[in-house]
C-alpha cells in the first residue's frame, strides 16, 4: 500500500506544490549545490532537488532495489547529475562511499521514520554535512504513526518513534541546529524544517 501511496501520481503533485515549496520557504533554494536524498523512492524528489532547488548534483540512496531501478530510469535524462545506489540512510560510507564534510545540502523527504535505527540516519546526515550545510526534512511524528489508520494500511517500526521535540532534540545533539525554520503540521501529526550543520 504504502509503495502505491508514495508512486502515486497524487503523491507527486503534493511533493512538487505542497512540500517542496515549504522547504524552499524554510531554508531556501540550493544553487550549485553537492546534494544528497536519503530514501529517494522512485526518484520524484531527486528530480525536485535539481529543478526546484536548483542542485547541480544529486546522489540518491534508497534501500529497496526496485525503488533505485524505478529512481534510475525516472531520472536517466539528468546523466551525470544523478548517481543511484542500494543502500540505508544509516549507514551512507557503505552505501555512496560517502566522506564526513561531502554534501552541501541533504534532503529527506519522510524517511527516517522507517528506519529502525533512526538516530544512526541522523547521526550520519550530521557526519555527511559540510559546516553551514543544510538539512532539509519531511518527517512523520509518532503522534501519526499511532493512529489506527497508519497501523493498519503502512507498515512502520514500531518502538522508539519520534515525536517532533524529540526528532529537533536529536538534530541539536549532532550539530544540527533547526533555529526558528521549522513547523509542524496536522496537529503534530507531520514536521517540517531546515537545519544547518553548525
Amino acid at each position: 500500500m504504502e509503495t502505491f501511496l508514495v508512486t502515486s501520481p497524487a503523491n507527486r503533485i503534493f511533493q512538487r506544490c505542497v512540500e517542496a515549496p515549504m522547504l524552499r520557504r524554510l531554508g531556501g533554494r540550493t544553487p550549485g549545490a553537492r546534494a544528497l536524498e536519503i530514501g529517494c523512492g522512485s526518484g520524484y524528489g531527486t528530480k525536485l532537488i535539481i529543478d526546484q532547488f536548483g542542485a547541480a548534483t544529486v546522489d540518491a540512496v534508497d534501500l529497496d532495489p526496485a525503488m533505485v531501478t524505478r529512481a534510475r530510469h525516472r531520472l536517466r535524462r539528468y546523466n551525470d547529475q544523478v548517481r543511484v545506489e542500494q543502500g540505508s540512510a544509516d549507514d551512507l560510507q557503505a552505501a555512496l562511499g560517502a566522506a564526513d564534510a561531502s554534501y552541501d545540502a541533504v534532503f529527506d523527504f519522510g524517511i527516517i521514520h522507517h528506519v529502525i535505527n533512526w538516530r544512526d540516519a541522523v547521526a550520519e546526515v550530521s557526519r555527511v554535512l559540510r559546516p553551514r550545510g543544510r538539512f532539509y526534512y519531511l518527517e512523520v511524528s509518532a503522534a501519526a504513526l499511532a493512529r489506527p489508520s497508519y497501523r493498519r494500511l503502512l507498515d512502520h517500526p514500531t518502538k522508539d518513534r519520534f515525536t517532533a521535540g524529540q526528532f529537533l532534540a536529536e538534530l541539536t545533539a549532532h550539530g544540527l541546529e533547526p533555529a526558528d525554520s521549522w513547523r509542524t503540521y496536522i496537529g503534530s501529526d507531520y514536521l517540517a524544517g531546515v537545519a544547518q550543520r553548525s
